[in-house]
């Protein structure tokens, strides 16, 4: 026995040493070296030079012989039957020379940087069977003639190619059983044709632009077990003939715009494990058969308008583990038998219309991990958390906008061993920090926000050894900050073991000033905001331990003592707001040595002395030192004595300056009386009670705020009506600020529509954010705009001030942006021909070009991006958002300023000095023009990484001569060619990185204005 086994594995190794030592076929080896001379990089391992070469000992190749093959070759030669370079760093495009290795089986080229279109040769290759192409940058039509009679797999996902989708693979290709053609550019309905490929089982289409409804011959597909069709714009009712497809498994059709009822085919599915719909227009209730499907696991349906009460049969649904109907219309109870769902571990009811209180069945929810009913219109906080602490495995609770003006419960007895993420925020609650969080000694993330909490922060925080994220802000807590929070652990280790709910269990927090985000929990920063309370006392030093901390808000307390210089310990620290106290002293220089801090305020203090100028100090906007008086230096109100300079500043900069100061201190002085005066009236209304929430998800609740008001809307030059208008006239054209009125969000607050009873339409901004910030944004406004009038501007038809609201209202704009149209609208690049984005550039164009040079004083907007273009009915631009302007006399050249903007539209030399002039506004117009001719974001990190800058991509196109690959397909013409390549040319003028080369927006009109006249750019 042991001499038979000797003797097979002898002769198996002396198979495998033979197939080891195949001489390559020199029509193989041509092939590869066509292949090879075609890319720009990535496979200079192959050894073509030498001697001998033999392409079956090369990586990435695998040969057979000819005669295992069973060829009559006259040489028993190794023939390629194996192309596998994926994740190789591939360059260049593919050539058509692939398409004679006529044994090859596997062509596998992922994940590379290949470019061009798809060589017609490879894909009549007769023995082919799996074809990889995806993650590349593939672009171009898909050929037309394809014969691979044994092809098994496709995968050209993640490339950038365009056309209809090309069923006719299946024509001649019907063992295909995976088909992956997701992200891409294919548009039109999708044809007929998938019926041909009878044994698929996977299709993939996700994420292109493919509109219509389904063809009736996919549902002939019964086969099928995967479906993904999410993230197009396919329309319609969803067929009840999607039954036939019985062996599906998984099934996605999120992010489209079907609508209608779901078909009640559910109990045709005997596999069935995953159903997405989200984001659709579905309406109607549940389907039966779906309420009791046997096999489902998980179940996403958020963001539809179904409605009705949610009837599971819990019995019989013994595989469901996720269920999400967030923002729907469904009503009544929350079902009392969900406990009785065996598995059900995950539940998002966010923002629907629910009644009563959480069922006290829910004791036996043992399986219950994560839940979510903020805005659910639910009452009963104390008995919801004596209900829900019985759920022994809940580890995220989520209750945000319920519960109104209810009391905090402060029963003892309550106990959340497991819990990790408590969110009670924006529910008014009253009381104080309850003793029995003390014992969540699990919990990583606590919001009580938004509250109306009074009492002293408990020092027990500190004790909690995995929180990482506290915000208590927007409640009256008074005293000192704990100093034991300074001991939280996971802000001084970051030794927090994250453990992430499911990928459909969204967080609505407000992060930033660019809006509302949903945010996972493992993404969350480590964080401590305690702002707008009434804390006192001082600022421990002790912070400085906290080296995991990267957000620190204090703002609107009443804080006193100096700001410790050891807070430049908190190494990872992003953000210090400290504004709006009683700190004294100086701004430590140590303090420059945080080098990831992005946002800096201690505005409105009673600080002194330079302010710091090493690091990170020169890029905060001067709001973030108003209020002090005798600060100096950069961001001061007045400029440093010699004595007490920086030493960071130059010498030279230092003798500039010089020159200028008795004329800036004359200047300088009076603003400084005018500007204290007005901060002295600010101060006593701003911080000392908090400002209208902005966090709220439903706008109902801003009506007690404003009952009983009779405000007077300031009316700018209205032809419309004499009739005087009243804030509470604002409040019935925009249902009290309905969130359904939302047409807009901008740094700086929303924008509603409005309808009054006459019909007439208009547009109202509401401000919010920091007090200062928000005011400084209302006068920019109609400053501005008071000033300017311009067909290319926006009009201010009237603004408001009421308490700490501030109102602006415009001329409502039928078609939105342009960011909207080349970004977010589904269709919307489509809508927009040549004709109008030219149009829509030469309007936007005189509008800045009246701004800076027609206009007295002249305005820089220091803006300019494609949300901030408007169009009306006619998509005609107009110029909007000027919160941000600042006004400068026609002899000046630039205004000494903060870095503003928004990223991807801000100029190089922004970074460089505080210092913004009219070229900076052209840039920001170049960045408009790609984006016209590319439909692409300035940054969009969802694309490949070589084109995720965009004017990084134009640039490198256009050196090499590829200049009419950047142009949106679906404008680019021969017709329009010389146009669209002119207007490219404009764009890399203004995008020019010395601004002095950057041409007059008087130029830019010319040019503009003048398309067709070549000799006219040519000449400037």
């Amino acid at each position: 026995m042991t001499v038979l086994v000797f003797c097979i594995v002898f002769i198996f190794l002396g198979f495998s040493t033979q197939a080891q030592n195949f001489t390559c076929s020199p029509k193989d080896l041509d092939s590869l070296r066509a292949f090879a001379e075609h890319l720009e990089s990535g496979v200079d391992v192959w050894g073509f030079n030498a001697s001998s070469p033999n392409c079956c000992s090369w990586e990435g190749i695998t040969c057979s012989s000819s005669s295992s093959l069973g060829l009559n070759d006259r040489i028993n030669y190794g023939r390629v039957v194996k192309l596998e370079l994926g994740r190789k760093r591939l360059l260049g495009n593919i050539s058509d020379s692939l398409g004679n290795l006529e044994q090859l089986r596997t062509l596998n080229l992922s994940h590379n940087f290949l470019k061009g279109f798809i060589p017609q040769s490879i894909l009549h290759l007769p023995k082919l069977e799996i074809l990889d192409l995806s993650n590349n940058e593939i672009s171009g039509w898909f050929p037309s003639s394809t014969n691979l009679p044994l092809i098994r797999v496709v995968n050209i996902s993640e490339n950038s190619i365009m056309g209809s989708v090309p069923v006719g693979i299946c024509s001649n290709s019907t063992k295909i059983s995976v088909m992956n053609m997701a992200e891409n550019n294919f548009t039109g309905i999708l044809p007929l044709g998938l019926g041909n490929c009878t044994s698929l089982e996977e299709l993939s289409l996700a994420a292109n632009f493919i509109s219509g409804g389904l063809p009736e011959d996919i549902f002939q597909l019964l086969n099928l077990k995967k479906l993904a069709l999410q993230e197009n714009l396919f329309s319609g009712q969803l067929s009840n003939l999607i039954g036939n497809l019985s062996n599906l498994v998984e099934v996605d059709l999120s992010l489209n715009e079907f609508s209608g009822n779901l078909p009640d085919v559910f109990d045709k599915f005997v596999q069935l494990r995953q159903f997405s719909a989200q984001s659709n227009r579905f309406s109607g209730k549940i389907p039966t058969s779906l309420a009791n499907s046997p096999t489902i696991s998980t179940i996403s349906l958020r963001n539809n308008s179904l409605g009705g009460t949610i009837d599971l049969n819990c019995s019989a649904m013994v595989n469901l583990v996720s269920l999400n109907l967030a923002t729907n219309q469904f009503h009544g109870e929350i079902p009392r038998n969900l406990p009785t769902c065996p598995k059900l571990r995950t539940i998002n009811f966010g923002r629907n219309n629910f009644s009563g209180q959480v069922p006290a069945s829910f004791k036996n929810f043992q399986s219950l991990a994560y839940i979510s009913l903020s805005n659910s219109s639910i009452s009963n906080l104390t008995g919801a958390l004596e209900i829900l602490q019985h759920c022994r495995n809940l580890t995220t609770l989520v209750l945000t906008l319920n519960f109104r003006d209810e009391e905090m419960p402060s029963n003892p007895s309550l106990q959340f061993v497991g819990l990790k993420t408590l969110v009670i925020a924006n529910c008014r609650l009253t009381g104080q920090i309850p003793q029995w969080l003390n014992g969540c000694r699990n919990l990583q993330l606590l919001d009580l926000s938004w509250n109306h909490l009074e009492g002293s922060i408990p020092y027990w925080f500190g004790n909690l050894s995995s929180l990482f994220y506290l915000d208590l802000s927007n409640n009256s807590f008074t005293g000192e900050i704990p100093k034991e929070l300074t001991r939280m652990q996971s802000l001084i280790s970051g030794n927090v073991s994250m453990e992430e709910p499911s990928p459909d269990f969204p967080f609505f927090v407000r992060r930033n000033q660019s809006g509302f985000k949903y945010r996972q929990v493992v993404s969350f920063p480590p964080t401590l905001e305690l702002g707008n309370n009434f804390l006192t006392g001082p600022i421990w030093p002790e912070f400085g331990n906290l080296k995991e901390l990267h957000v620190l808000d204090l703002k609107c307390n009443n804080l006193s003592g100096p700001i410790p210089s050891s807070l430049s310990g908190m190494t990872s620290l992003e953000t210090l707001d400290l504004s709006f106290n009683n700190l004294n002293g100086t701004i430590p220089s140590s303090l420059s040595r945080l080098s990831f801090l992005s946002k800096f305020s201690v505005a409105h203090n009673d600080l002194s002395g330079a302010i710091p100028t090493g690091g990170q100090f020169l890029t905060f906007p001067n709001s973030s030192f108003e209020g002090n008086p005798d600060l100096c230096g950069e961001h001061g109100p007045h400029p440093c004595p010699e004595s007490s300079k920086i030493p960071h500043i130059s010498a030279d900069r230092s003798k500039k300056s010089r020159g200028k100061t008795i004329a800036m201190g004359v200047g300088i002085g009076l603003g400084t009386i005018i500007l204290l005066s007005l901060v002295s009236l600010i101060i006593v209304c701003s911080c000392k009670r908090r400002v209208v929430n902005q966090e709220k998800e439903d706008s109902h609740t801003i009506e007690k705020g404003f009952e009983d008001t009779s405000s007077l809307v300031i009316l700018c030059q209205n032809k419309d009506s004499n009739k005087g208008i009243l804030l509470d006239d604002l409040l019935k054209a925009t249902d009290n600020f309905d969130q359904s009125n939302i047409i807009g969000c901008g740094g700086f607050g929303l924008v509603y529509k409005a309808v009054f009873p006459d019909g007439r339409k208009v547009a109202i901004k509401r401000l919010s954010g920091e007090y200062f910030q928000m005011e400084r944004e209302f006068q920019a406004e109609i400053e501005t705009l008071s000033r300017a009038q311009h067909q290319n501007l926006v009009h201010l038809q009237g603004y408001c001030k009421y308490r700490t609201d501030r109102f602006l209202i415009y001329t409502y704009m039928e078609n939105g942006s342009l960011d909207y149209w080349l970004h977010e609208k589904t269709n919307g690049p489509t809508s927009l021909d040549w004709r109008t984005r030219l149009q829509i550039a030469q309007g936007a164009a005189r509008g800045l070009a009246y701004l800076h040079q027609s206009c007295e004083p002249h305005i820089l907007h220091r803006d300019i991006k494609s949300s901030n273009i408007l169009l009306n009915e006619k998509f005609e631009a107009h110029l909007a958002d000027f919160g941000l302007a600042r006004l400068i006399l026609p002899y000046d050249t630039h205004v000494t300023t903060d870095l503003v903007g928004t990223l991807g539209y801000i100029p190089p030399e922004y970074g460089q000095a505080s210092v913004a002039t009219y070229k900076g506004d052209i840039y920001s117009f170049g960045v408009v023009l790609l984006e016209l001719l590319t439909s692409k974001r300035p940054m969009d990190m969802c694309r490949p990484r070589a084109s995720r800058d965009l004017i990084s991509w134009v640039a490198q196109m256009k050196r090499e001569k590829r200049e009419t690959e950047v142009f949106d397909p679906f404008i680019y013409d021969k017709q329009h060619a010389p146009q669209m390549l002119t207007v490219l040319e404009i764009a890399c003028l203004c995008l020019s990185e010395n601004p002095r080369i950057r041409p007059c927006t008087q130029q830019l009109v010319s040019w503009l204005d003048n398309i067709d006249s070549t000799s006219t750019l040519d000449s400037s």
